[in-house]
């Protein structure tokens, strides 16, 4: 169609309201279930300590009526163990005209970035909490570094992969990496109730798997899938309108129940925790703080730092299986 001649447009218009909506939409996965599920703790060095024990298991234990005293039996003292403190830090600086402009969605730019690279810090903690790392002392030129889990985890360790080892040797206590297997393993509910069981052995109650979005899903998958080594049910319930369930958010084993969580700021996309939370725990030396630098010039400029540690109490509460796939 033609337009009559002289319609006013808004294409050529110069003083048109802008429309800026006062929200700002940020769908960054902010969850950290691991970091946000170990207790707190305080730590009073860079390399903090603490000490783990266990009793020998059961056995036979007869004494002859009236026997004399026989000499004491062989001690068993608890482990002392430790890990590092490391540092991590965002500088955010910004000048005076900036922090004095009107923004739409937040305050002061200052105070926004602020908080912003908080929240960044919480996934990066996740991240290295999680990796497979050990610890490392640092030095002048060389960063500090606090053991993620799959370095404190060696009793009860599972590979489907090939090749793959726990931590060095039975409880590595941090010290040493875990093994990665040349190949990977498709993840099966005989894996999940091998590790299970281990960890009931030694002692633990995990009840929690904590595990990549992709893993998650291949667990839910076990339940469609038929045949032996897939043994999996969910019950689909209906309450008005059909509804489609092929999701597994609970697994009851024999030796316990587990809720089994994603992480998507997990740093491993091949290995699956299970964890007993009441024994992780975050040791911190610095909590967070927010620190002013030196004024130079027309800025403000702020570093948000945090020092702190990873606190295995006792690995053998919880276990791993390493080298898994979907």
């Amino acid at each position: 169609m033609a337009i009559a001649t002289n319609t006013s447009l808004t294409y050529g218009s110069v003083a048109i309201r802008e429309d800026l909506s006062d929200v700002i939409y940020n769908i960054a996965p902010m969850d950290t279930p691991f970091f946000s599920g170990c207790s707190k703790e305080t730590a009073d060095n860079t390399y903090f300590e603490w000490q783990t024990d266990t009793i020998q298991a059961g056995s036979a234990n007869r004494q002859i009526q009236g026997d004399n005293a026989m000499d004491a039996n062989a001690r068993n003292l608890p482990s002392r163990v430790g890990n590092r403190t490391q540092i991590s830090f965002y500088v955010v600086q910004t000048s005076g005209t900036d922090d004095a402009v009107d923004y739409a969605g937040h305050g002061k730019h200052q105070a926004y970035m602020v908080a912003k690279r908080g929240k960044q810090m919480k996934r990066d903690f996740e991240n290295m909490f999680t990796q497979n790392i050990a610890q490392v002392t640092g030095d002048a030129t060389t960063a500090p570094v606090s053991a993620g889990i799959p370095s404190w985890v060696g009793t009860n360790h599972t590979s489907a992969g090939t090749g793959g080892s726990a931590a060095g040797a039975v409880g590595a206590n941090g010290t040493a990496t875990m093994t990665d297997a040349t190949s990977t393993g498709s993840i099966t509910e005989a894996f999940i109730k091998t590790v299970i069981k281990e960890c009931y052995e030694a002692g633990g109650n995990p009840d929690m798997i904590l595990c990549k979005p992709t893993i998650k899903q291949a667990i839910s998958g076990l339940s469609t899938n038929a045949g032996p080594g897939y043994p999996l049910r969910v019950e689909a319930k209906t309450s008005g309108q059909a509804t489609a369930v092929n999701a597994v958010d609970v697994y009851i084993s024999d030796f316990g129940t587990f809720k089994i969580v994603p992480d998507r700021n997990a740093n491993r996309d091949r290995d699956v925790f299970f964890l007993d939370m009441d024994y992780w725990a975050i040791a911190w030396l610095r909590p967070f703080r927010t620190e002013t630098l030196a004024k130079n010039g027309d800025s403000t400029k702020q570093m948000l730092i945090a020092e702190c540690g990873l606190v295995s109490k006792n690995e053998k509460s919880s276990g791993i299986l390493a080298d898994a796939k979907a």
